[in-house]
């Protein structure tokens, strides 16, 4: 059986050496190249098809320099692209929810267990999902805690947590003061809390930002 061929992306060289080194050691996984951040994991799959060559899995950070991992899976899966497994140390909510409506085929946590982590590549690989056992539990309907927060309460909790004033944050999101008010009022109501600090402590417990 031919071997599967890998993309790495990650912003971290010595991150990328060690899973080159650890994937190489199992067989029927090999590394075909590497890329710094979205935009070159773009362009090195381009590159690889005009060579004609084949890459079964994308294996991509979430947090790096210049285009980040959730834009990259959606123009990578947009236009047809390989399976895009994330490898990230990031693990809330908003940020699962943003890589798998991007269309990532898993989330998957650095500090999985080697063989979790070649399972996981093999599994995307045939086109199945993978999640972390503790994302997986978290996704699954009834069993998630999580309040059901729309992406823009979630963005207005993130600027929240920053510290911003209800005018920095209207500023910020082009909104009035009113409705950052209106916005505060359902997410104190989904989060059953009563004032700022209270929502921004729920939030992280929950893992809903960061």
């Amino acid at each position: 059986m031919d071997s599967l061929q890998v993309l790495l992306v990650d912003d971290h060289p010595v991150v990328r050496a060690g899973l080159r080194a650890v994937l190489t050691e199992q067989g029927g996984l090999l590394v075909l190249a590497e890329a710094s951040d979205g935009a070159d994991a773009i362009a090195q799959l381009a590159r690889l098809r005009t060579l004609g060559e084949r890459v079964d899995v994308v294996l991509m950070d979430l947090q790096m320099e210049g285009m980040d991992g959730v834009q990259a899976t959606a123009r990578i899966t947009a236009a047809g692209g390989p399976p895009v497994l994330i490898l990230t140390t990031y693990d809330s909510d908003a940020d699962i929810r943003a890589a798998l409506e991007a269309g990532a085929a898993g989330y998957l946590l650095k500090d999985a267990p080697l063989a979790e982590l070649v399972a996981a590549v093999r599994a995307a690989a045939d086109g199945k999902q993978v999640l972390a056992a503790g994302v997986a539990a978290r996704m699954a309907p009834g069993e998630r805690d999580a309040a059901e927060l729309s992406p823009r309460e979630l963005e207005l909790l993130a600027l929240l947590a920053r510290g911003m004033s209800n005018k920095e944050i209207a500023r910020e999101l082009f909104i009035s003061e009113s409705t950052v008010k209106t916005h505060l009022i359902h997410i104190y109501s989904k989060l059953a809390v009563d004032n700022r600090t209270a929502a921004i402590d729920r939030a992280r417990a929950l893992r809903l930002i960061r």
